[in-house]
């Protein structure tokens, strides 16, 4: 949803008209998508067995039809897909119209909508220079744009880290996506008040927690005597990123892509159920360039956690060279090199790819939401 909010305020920036389709989850998310319409569709995830699949067909098959319904009354230039299951019926009924359609494939390893369209689509946009589980009668559609972030990420990038030496406080953000991570908050507290004391008596600390885990580990943090700000939705991750010297995270793909277009050092916790275990081949990046470490799910322990801590934040000089490290891997503009494949696909022009597997260049007036837009 966040990438596609930043590709849909690049191109109404640009003068084009957006609509954007995803589902109830979707329509939920706060702070997005403001003055531009957004169209609720019947969806439904793919399952693993015969009943869940067919109550998925009937889905996706209602979806495609008020899909092609809304084509008819506002004929898209283009229709922009960001591979989640409530995309589906949109790109399905975007293609029986032969309305061009582009997909974004956000993480290193290509997602299951994305794998089933990208024959028919026109286009790929990729956040990664390669895309594990595309196949290479696809690779000439794949153009690498990046992972759309919004605008007030791109910014701290452009401004140096916060402050930091051997008596200044050290900020740690906590993040596990849009509704937390559980084993974060089993883990970081006690990891924390392992690090040694010049470290932990200077901590500052904001995590997101899920609601039926908050007052745990608000009463842990308390025993421990850290100061932590706790909440179940960050409304203004621009700020609180722009704020803190080191992330604790998953590696999901928007993730990844505001913490290396803002120049944020980061330790992260792949999670281990992701499909085709996509987080870890997202941190592969950003780890080899040294902008991150990355702990698997079955050694992430409060001890490992501690330590990696150490070993980042321990000298203030490393702590720096890690934040220009994770900024060497960012794309920030991705928005506008997303928005350029739009318009030159929308315009009916090749979308020339460039570049190592993937690089952009595109005449759309819609976007999606990820979902599709």
């Amino acid at each position: 949803m966040v990438p596609a909010h930043a590709l849909a305020a690049e191109l109404v920036a640009r003068g084009h008209g957006v609509l954007v389709i995803t589902d109830e989850r979707g329509a939920k998310i706060p702070g997005l998508f403001d003055k531009i319409s957004v169209h609720v569709l019947a969806a439904r995830q793919l399952g693993r067995n015969p009943i869940a699949w067919m109550k998925a067909a009937f889905a996706i098959l209602a979806g495609r039809r008020e899909a092609k319904a809304i084509y008819r009354d506002h004929r898209p230039d283009a229709v922009i897909g960001f591979g989640g299951y409530p995309a589906f019926p949109s790109l399905l009924a975007a293609t029986a119209m032969n309305i061009p359609t582009i997909l974004h494939e956000q993480n290193a390893v290509l997602g299951r909508v994305n794998r089933l369209l990208a024959g028919r689509a026109t286009a790929i946009g990729s956040a990664y220079s390669k895309i594990e589980r595309l196949r290479p009668a696809n690779l000439a559609k794949a153009v690498l744009v990046g992972n759309p972030v919004r605008e007030a990420i791109v910014r701290i990038g452009e401004m140096p880290l916060p402050p930091f030496d051997e008596t200044a406080p050290l900020k740690i953000l906590v993040t596990g996506g849009s509704q937390g991570a559980t084993i974060l908050g089993k883990v970081v507290p006690s990891g924390l008040g392992m690090l040694e004391s010049s470290l932990r008596r200077r901590l500052q600390v904001v995590q997101q927690c899920r609601p039926e885990g908050i007052e745990d580990i608000r009463a842990r943090y308390s025993e421990l005597g850290i100061p932590a700000e706790l909440t179940t939705y960050i409304v203004d991750m621009p700020v609180k990123l722009g704020d803190s010297h080191l992330v604790i995270s998953r590696a999901g793909a928007s993730s990844i892509a505001e913490l290396t277009a803002a120049g944020r050092p980061a330790i992260l916790i792949p999670f281990a159920a992701a499909t085709d275990d996509h987080q870890t081949a997202n941190a592969r990046e950003m780890t080899k360039a040294g902008g991150a470490r990355a702990i698997a799910e079955s050694d992430f322990t409060p001890e490992t956690l501690a330590r990696q801590i150490e070993a980042i934040a321990s000298d203030p000089q490393a702590l720096a060279n890690a934040a220009a490290r994770s900024l060497t891997v960012g794309r920030p503009h991705a928005a506008r090199d997303l928005a350029d494949l739009v318009e030159r696909v929308g315009g009916g022009l090749s979308p020339l790819p460039v570049g190592p597997v993937l690089t952009p260049r595109p005449q759309s007036a819609f976007a999606g939401n990820g979902l599709p837009a």
